[in-house]
This record gives C-alpha cells, structure tokens and sequence, in this order.
C-alpha cells in the first residue's frame, strides 16, 4: 500500500512515465504517510483513445489516482493530493499548444477486506 495509477493521453510526449512514477513515489514516501519504500507501488497507462470535452481543440489531461487504506483524515488526504499534484506539474515541460488538465484523485480502499503477501526474493 499505497497503490498509485497514472494515466496520461498520448498527445503528451515529453511525459517520460518511469521518470514521472518515480518523482511521485518519493512526495508519496516523502509524505510520512507510508513508513516502507517498497510498500509503494505505481504504474502508467497510456491512452491512444481519448477525448476532452466535446471541441476540437487539442487537448490531454493526466489523471493519477491514489488508493490508499482508509483511515487517514480529509486533511492528510488533501496534503499528499496537492504534494502530487505539484510534483507532477513540475516534472514534465508540457507542451504549449495542448491544452493539459492534471488531477489527482485519491481512493480510500478498505482496511478491513484488504489481503496482502510478500514474496521477498531470496
């Protein structure tokens, strides 16, 4: 836990994924919300199907969606939301003639029903 989701459209081509992962992995551990680095997993999915909106202006969006354990208070939440929120916008030169829209979203997943194993390598 946590478990970080990052879609981005494809007309974002300077957005380097495994170098925008890891960026936001460390505000995540940086956060003092989560205690293990390896508790911290995160992935990209590019988006070649996409719309924003209903012109036909150039347009992409980045979403990155958190899902955490619940538990943490409205105001944590909003601390790491707006810490990804600005590390995101600083890790990428994004390009002047897109129109780009950056949000994060964070989940709360729950605590209870949740299941984990490690399988640490030898």
């Amino acid at each position: 836990m946590p478990h970080l989701h990052l879609e981005y459209t494809q007309n974002l081509p300077e957005l380097d994924a495994d170098k925008v992962l890891l960026r936001l992995n460390h505000v995540l551990l940086a956060s003092g919300q989560f205690s293990n680095e390896v508790d911290i997993k995160s992935r990209a999915i590019e988006l070649g199907v996409f719309r924003v909106g209903t012109a036909m202006a150039e347009r992409g969006f980045v979403h990155v969606k958190l899902a955490i354990l619940s538990g943490r208070s409205p105001e944590v939440k909003k601390q790491v939301s707006e810490s990804l929120l600005a590390a995101l916008r600083e890790a990428v030169q994004w390009p002047a003639d897109v129109d780009v829209q950056l949000c994060v979203e964070i989940l709360d997943i729950d605590r209870d029903s949740y299941s984990k194993m490690h399988l640490a390598a030898i």
